[in-house]
């Protein structure tokens, strides 16, 4: 195994744990992102952020992990 399927492993494994926190995580930055902008990007943000959340579910293959 190389080095970056080891660590898509580890990533997949880190979601299927804590996928919950990470959501909530990533839903903490992209309120950040949009305080900071003033509302200005939200629908970019909000995009961003819902990709960022459906390209880390799917590593394991299922859709099951954040929410």
């Amino acid at each position: 195994m190389g080095f970056l399927d080891d660590a898509k492993a580890k990533l997949g494994d880190a979601v299927d744990d804590h996928g919950d926190k990470i959501g909530d995580g990533i839903d903490k930055a992209a309120d950040v992102a949009s305080d900071k902008t003033g509302g200005k990007f939200d629908d970019k943000i909000d995009t961003g952020a819902d990709k960022l959340k459906d390209g880390l579910d799917s590593l394991d293959g299922k859709d099951d992990d954040i929410t």
